[in-house]
């Protein structure tokens, strides 16, 4: 994944081999990237600058989405009952790990909330802090 201080380098060069006149599969060739990403760098450039308030709220509504599907997703794993159905040992195995991988990864996720939202957060005890 590219840094923001190479996506604004990239896009500086971008701007400039086609203010030369190149085109996007000119400069892609030249970039190594693919023309779409040209396309995108270039729609970019001309697109007003988003403010702080903006991207924080684009931030909030895709959070938000997530949520939703997380939501979603612990609603259709709940209504399959995996530990009720009877797969073969190595399915056993792997939807055991992945159920406790994706359980270890979300406790890690409610922690660092809990930390950054102490007042907003209670845990199932109902102190609040961490979830663990």
């Amino acid at each position: 994944m590219s840094t923001p201080t190479e996506i604004a380098q990239r896009r500086a060069t971008v701007r400039r081999l086609a203010q030369g006149g190149a085109s996007c599969r000119a400069i892609a060739a030249q970039l190594g990237v693919s023309k779409d990403t040209v396309r995108r760098d270039l729609e970019a450039l001309d697109a007003p600058p988003v403010s702080l308030a903006e991207r924080l709220a684009q931030r909030a509504a895709q959070t938000e989405t997530a949520m939703s599907q997380l939501s979603a997703a612990v609603q259709a794993v709940d209504g399959a009952r995996p530990a009720y159905t009877v797969p073969d040992a190595a399915t056993a195995a792997r939807w055991c790990a992945e159920l406790r991988a994706t359980a270890a990864r979300l406790v890690a996720h409610a922690d660092a909330f809990a930390e950054y939202y102490p007042s907003a957060t209670e845990c199932a005890n109902g102190a609040p802090g961490r979830l663990t």
